[in-house]
């Protein structure tokens, strides 16, 4: 999922569940837990297959562990790709590296899955202080390292 600026608002509640999640551990719990965490991978998986399928050139295909829509339309997408659940939505952005990148964020979506969302919300706009950005290796998404925006 590529950073952008969001707005304030989406910021603080996105944090306000994360850290209702960490204070009642039965919350994450039940978020995290696989039952309720693949059913919402899966989901995010239609959602963006179709997305994907609409927008796109033809219908996604699987290469590097992602199901890759490519031909969409810039606005369709954040910076220069975005994974939904297992589905990397993107214009032209395709290399072996940034497939390296998107899958882990695949992985990402599967563990948390809905709650994926305002997690990686709260974790910030700054993909070099974004835990999410960092775990999928900035250098593969197209990142700088040393980067601050």
């Amino acid at each position: 999922m590529a950073t952008s600026r969001r707005p304030a608002r989406m910021q603080r509640y996105a944090g306000s569940l994360e850290r209702a999640t960490r204070a009642i551990p039965a919350a994450r719990w039940v978020l995290m837990n696989p039952v309720v965490a693949i059913p919402g991978y899966w989901f995010a998986t239609a959602v963006g297959y179709t997305w994907g399928a609409m927008l796109g050139r033809a219908l996604p295909r699987k290469a590097g562990g992602v199901f890759v829509a490519r031909g969409l339309p810039a606005w369709a997408y954040g910076r220069g790709g975005t994974t939904i659940g297992a589905v990397y939505l993107t214009g032209t952005t395709v290399s072996e590296a940034v497939l390296r990148h998107e899958a882990v964020h695949r992985a990402q979506w599967r563990r948390y899955g809905v709650a994926f969302i305002p997690l990686y919300v709260a974790a910030g706009p700054i993909a070099q202080q974004n835990r999410f950005e960092r775990e999928a290796g900035l250098r593969d998404g197209g990142y700088r390292e040393d980067e601050n925006h």
